[in-house]
Formats: C-alpha cells, sequence, structure tokens
C-alpha cells in the first residue's frame, strides 16, 4: 500500500502543478513510513517539503493554500497527532465553503496513518474517524487495499471539499487478518495489491461488497476487512462483507440491500466502542431495515480504554471476537 500511496502522489505531482506535498519529514526522509520517498528528489523543495512539528501550522498553512488555489496534501505523521489541528479542521478548512458562500474551498488532504497492530502504544495507534464523521464539510475515507488506496486518493487530491484519508498502518505492507502469530504476507501475494501505473480514480462516496454471502452482513472498513473475512472463513458463516472505503459521505444503498437481504447485522470496527462509527451505522440500519431484522445488530469493536501496549491483541478485535459476533447474530431467535 505504500508504493500505491506514493504512486497516486507522484501521479498528481505531475499532472498538476498546484498540488504540492508536505508534511513532518516527508521531503528529505520520505516520511516515516516511507509514502513520500523519493518524491522531494523529483519534484523540488518547492513542492515536497519538510515542516516544523506543528500540526495546527500544517494544516493552518494548507487551509490558506487551498484558498488561493492550491492543492496540499499534508501528512499528520500519526492521526493520533491531529488533536493540535483540530481548531484548523473543524473550524477553518471544513466550514470555508459555506461561511464564504462558496467564493473559496479547501481542497486539501490530510493523510494519517492511524489503527494499531504495530505495538504503537496509546499515542501511535488511535483511530479517531468518527470525530471526522461527525464534522458537516469533511470526507472521510478510509481504505484497505492498495488498489483502493491509490484510485481514493487520487480522488481526494482532486476534490474540492477536504478531505481526512486515513491509512490503516498495519495494512501498509500486506493484509492482515488479526493471526498477529503468523508471518507477514505481502500485497504482492494478494490480488488487491495489483495497481495500475498512471492515473485512476475510485469515486469517493462508494462502498464495495468485498465478499458476497447470503447468512448475514458485516459493515467494517479499513484492516478489519480482513479480519472480517478471516472471521467468516473459520467459522463457515457465509457472511457478506461491505467495505465503507469513504466513511462520510456514506453511500447507504448498498448496506441496507445487503443488511434486507440477509437479515442480519454485524459491525466492526477497531475503534473506541462508545460513540465510534458503528454506532452511525447501528442506526442506519435499525432505522433503514428495522423490519427485515431477525437478529439483534452486533457489535464487535475496540475497548473503551487508551490502546494499551502490552495488552494489543486483547484490545485490537481479532478473528476470534468477530467469529463469536458472528455465531451469535446467526443463533439469535
Amino acid at each position: 500500500m505504500i508504493q500505491a500511496l506514493r504512486s497516486a502522489m507522484d501521479v498528481m505531482l505531475e499532472r498538476d502543478p498546484d498540488v504540492v506535498v508536505f508534511g513532518q519529514d516527508v521531503g528529505y526522509f520520505g516520511g516515516v513510513f516511507r509514502c513520500t520517498e523519493g518524491l522531494q528528489a523529483k519534484y523540488g523543495r518547492s513542492r515536497v517539503f519538510d515542516t516544523p512539528i506543528s500540526e495546527g501550522g500544517i494544516v493552518g498553512v494548507a487551509v490558506g493554500m487551498g484558498a488561493y488555489g492550491l492543492r496540499p496534501v499534508v501528512e499528520i505523521q500519526f492521526a493520533d497527532y491531529f488533536y493540535p489541528a483540530s481548531d484548523q479542521i473543524v473550524s477553518a478548512a471544513a466550514r470555508l465553503r459555506y461561511r464564504s458562500a462558496g467564493d473559496f474551498t479547501a481542497p486539501l488532504t490530510i493523510r494519517m496513518p492511524c489503527g494499531g497492530g504495530i505495538y504503537g502504544g496509546q499515542t501511535h495507534s488511535q483511530s479517531p474517524e468518527a470525530l471526522f464523521t461527525h464534522v458537516s464539510g469533511l470526507r472521510t475515507v478510509m481504505p484497505s487495499n492498495p488498489y483502493d488506496a491509490k484510485g481514493l486518493l487520487i480522488s481526494a487530491i482532486e476534490c474540492n471539499d477536504p478531505v481526512i484519508f486515513l491509512e490503516p498502518k498495519r495494512l501498509y505492507n500486506g493484509p492482515f487478518d488479526g493471526h498477529h502469530e503468523r508471518p507477514v504476507v505481502p500485497w504482492s501475494a494478494h490480488p488487491l495489491g495489483l495497481v495500475p501505473e498512471g492515473h485512476y480514480t475510485v469515486p469517493l462516496g462508494e462502498a464495495s461488497v468485498f465478499r458476497s454471502g447470503a447468512d448475514l452482513t458485516v459493515l467494517t472498513y479499513g484492516t478489519m476487512v480482513f479480519v472480517a473475512e478471516a472471521a467468516a472463513q473459520e467459522t463457515g458463516i457465509d457472511a457478506e462483507i461491505i467495505d465503507l472505503r469513504s466513511l462520510w459521505p456514506l453511500q447507504l444503498a448498498p448496506l441496507i440491500a445487503s443488511v434486507q437481504k440477509t437479515g442480519r447485522c454485524v459491525i466492526v470496527h477497531e475503534a473506541t466502542h462508545t460513540s465510534g462509527f458503528g454506532a452511525e451505522l447501528s442506526a442506519l440500519v435499525q432505522e433503514h431495515c428495522f423490519y427485515h431484522l431477525e437478529a439483534p445488530i452486533e457489535r464487535v469493536t475496540g475497548w473503551d480504554t487508551p490502546y494499551p501496549h502490552a495488552q494489543e491483541w486483547d484490545y485490537f478485535p481479532g478473528p476470534q471476537r468477530v467469529g463469536a459476533a458472528l455465531r451469535r447474530a446467526m443463533e439469535a431467535a
């Protein structure tokens, strides 16, 4: 996925002279995860450059650049660090089009590595997506594979709205099914690791049926797509897995169609349980599919605690916990 993200930025830097890339260590060093490696050497220090350690300053400058006509792509080194930039994201970027009656826009993309599974502890493992979906004026995206990552990132850069682009760190080097004791499988061995060269887009605001099934529906995104797939295979339950891809705006139609077809729904995400995005999904399913449901909606999430370092895999919603929820949904009257 690292190479796919780098390719998306490379394509857009070449196609559009208004695209600039900046953030902490993204220039000469190529980013802490090497997603921008080689871009400064190719496009120069005026288009790919390093910034001070100031998330508020990074996003504030990006808002001004966007209003002026540029298309900044900025990196917050870890999603956990976005909080100092909250005012710039919420009060400036998200509101600019509305408060100017459409005279100005904020066409900026804010990339943020998120999630756990790398022993990052409480300050390098958070999944804050629900905080962004709550804000009018922001688009929130989380890809689960390299093909979608490149296409969605290009769409985000071309979009005239501010896009929060969340990148699950555990998926950077390969799909992860939650079995941390097994060897890492590289993306080169997975069909979704095949990424076309050049420009292509995956539209924002469109979900994907990752796995067709008839027994129940799993609504999920990011790393949990592969965890849900593993749980379905290990339990033998014919689960239909919907990969949201874009959390907001949310494409509701395929979610409704799937739940109405199967009559059962399990929602899975890595973020904390209370007020997580799964709560919104649960409310939407209840609102639109109530008379089709044959069992209570299940939610499998992180716990309502800081992300622990020593108990990483007790917190992480692995295939065993997801599989137990699938069984409960199937066994409910």
